[in-house]
């Protein structure tokens, strides 16, 4: 999956401390032995996902640790699916073509605007042909037919 911007090697900001519920403390400590990240790099990654949904209401996350993408809520559709879509279709036909609303659309274009990287790498990735996938899962994606 596209990395974010964040996942690029920024500074960082000077260290601080913070004292946590009981109940946030304990949430950590369980993600932490889940997904043995460091408990610093789970808490900036809720911290940022908690950021861009509040600039950009509307917008959750979803996706495995390694994984996490961006999605409009209420579409069932990652932000880069609109994009390929808006860019393949058009607004207008989009807007008829799918249960998706206008404000919905603007949502995921401003978002895209915002991390035009991240969402670049997503419509990338998904771009490949049928012999990269192959190349990528040969036991879960068949080999495409030899053209003769």
């Amino acid at each position: 999956m596209a990395q974010r911007e964040t996942e690029v090697k920024l500074p960082k900001s000077k260290p601080f401390t913070i004292r946590l519920s009981e109940e946030v403390g304990g949430w950590l400590e369980r993600e932490n032995r889940r997904t043995r990240l460091p408990k610093s790099a789970l808490l900036e990654v809720l911290a940022e996902e908690s950021i861009r949904t509040r600039r950009f209401p509307g917008i959750g996350f979803r996706g495995a640790e390694h994984s996490r993408r961006a999605w409009v809520i209420g579409t069932g559709l990652d932000v880069w699916e609109l994009v390929e879509l808006y860019e393949g279709k058009g607004r207008e036909r989009l807007l008829s073509e799918h249960n998706v609303s206008e404000r919905q659309l603007d949502l995921a274009l401003s978002y895209h605007e915002a991390y035009t990287r991240e969402i670049g790498e997503a419509l990338e990735e998904n771009a490949r042909s049928p012999e990269e996938w192959h190349g990528v899962s040969p036991s879960t994606i068949p080999a495409p037919p030899a053209h003769e």
